[in-house]
């Protein structure tokens, strides 16, 4: 399973590393050390973590969010595998993207949830609101 330190959860969830050693020492965030004594996320705690986050409507970090260069690097929160298709769900900061692909990619690319992974849109027709 994959871990992540403070450092790459912080970046994951859309927040500075003090605000996620903050979430990790309220027991909000779940944590382990390393042989080094590095604090480590569990993958898949950071994943529901982050749905979590997300779905509490609640923007505690007072970042905006921005696709910038239509890239979102966010953490795998699902996979949905099929005879041929797939759907693959990234929780990138707020923003929950779901992409549909071919089950060979998604093993080609050894997708699992708690692993770090970036979505990247293409579209002809891109809509921008302002808040």
């Amino acid at each position: 399973m994959h871990s992540y330190t403070i450092g790459q959860a912080a970046r994951l969830l859309g927040v500075s590393p003090d605000t996620a050693r903050r979430w990790a020492d309220a027991g909000r965030i779940t944590t382990h050390r390393d042989a080094s004594g590095r604090r480590l996320v569990d993958g898949r705690d950071l994943a529901a973590f982050s749905v979590e986050l997300a779905g509490s409507g609640n923007d505690e970090t007072g970042t905006s969010y921005t696709s910038a260069r239509n890239a979102f690097p966010g953490i795998v929160t699902a996979i949905k595998l099929g005879d041929v298709a797939a759907q693959v769900e990234i929780q990138a900061g707020p923003h929950r993207l779901v992409s549909l692909l071919t089950r060979e990619a998604v093993e080609e690319l050894g997708l699992e949830v708690g692993m770090e992974a970036t979505a990247r849109v293409k579209s002809t027709n891109v809509h921008i609101d302002r808040a």
